[in-house]
């Protein structure tokens, strides 16, 4: 984490796959943060558009529905911005023109902190990661690092002014190799009242709650967001 003092580098970066999952990554950290001065700007790189079992749920009508969900749950805690990319959900592939957007958010961006998906295929053996979480936590892993600080890589982005930068930590949520818990417990509310904002995904939400508050509590009781943590030093 950058020193207190210096506020410009007090910027990060939220790499998600789909709408909703920065939420069950990174909320609570996100809001905790953003208390101490930092901004929080977030990447979505799908567009949702399956997220529903519904089969009156148009993507027509699901897509900005979405966005829109995405938009109040930044709001909540407290983050700067969101772009949305707009691959078709479930169907995002690892691609130059993918990478490029990504790095283009890097280089504008100039994130001291990048958080994402770990792109492992089991999470901690309970559950199967989504193919769009696996292919997003690639790309940004390698977004970060050599892409985005690399001077020939993508000269057109040179080109609009885009320099190459060098990204310092990188944060990956559902991890089964984890080296970071950050304490949420005086945000778990906010995180809660954020996830709550994806009406179209959670219709039990009560529900929801009690089934993945273990995922979130430590053997003390406290609630945690777990993180393999990269310290980048070159």
């Amino acid at each position: 984490m950058p020193n207190s003092e210096d506020e410009g580098a007090k910027k990060a970066l939220v790499i998600s796959a789909h709408p909703d999952d920065s939420e069950f990554g990174v909320a609570g950290t996100a809001y905790l943060w953003v208390r101490e001065g930092w901004e929080f700007h977030y990447l979505i790189c799908t567009d949702g558009s399956k997220g529903t079992e519904d089969p009156e749920m148009t993507p027509a009508k699901l897509v900005p529905l979405r966005q829109q969900e995405q938009r109040e749950a930044v709001a909540v805690v407290g983050g700067k911005d969101v772009q949305f990319l707009d691959y078709v959900d479930g169907e995002i592939r690892y691609a130059p023109d993918f990478m490029r957007e990504v790095v283009r958010a890097i280089r504008t961006i100039k994130p001291f902190a990048v958080f994402s998906h770990d792109p492992n295929q089991i999470v901690r053996n309970t559950f199967i990661n989504h193919p769009d979480h696996r292919c997003v936590g690639e790309v940004a892993l390698d977004a970060v690092y050599p892409m985005a600080r690399n001077g020939p890589s993508f000269p057109e982005l040179r080109d609009e002014g885009l320099e190459p930068f060098s990204v310092s930590e990188i944060y990956l949520w559902t991890a089964s190799d984890v080296n970071c818990e950050i304490d949420i417990t005086d945000s778990m509310s906010k995180k809660l009242e954020a996830l709550s904002k994806h009406k179209s995904q959670i219709s039990d939400f009560d529900g929801m709650v009690e089934r993945v508050k273990n995922f979130w509590q430590n053997d003390e009781g406290r609630y945690v967001e777990r993180f393999r943590k990269i310290q980048l030093s070159f």
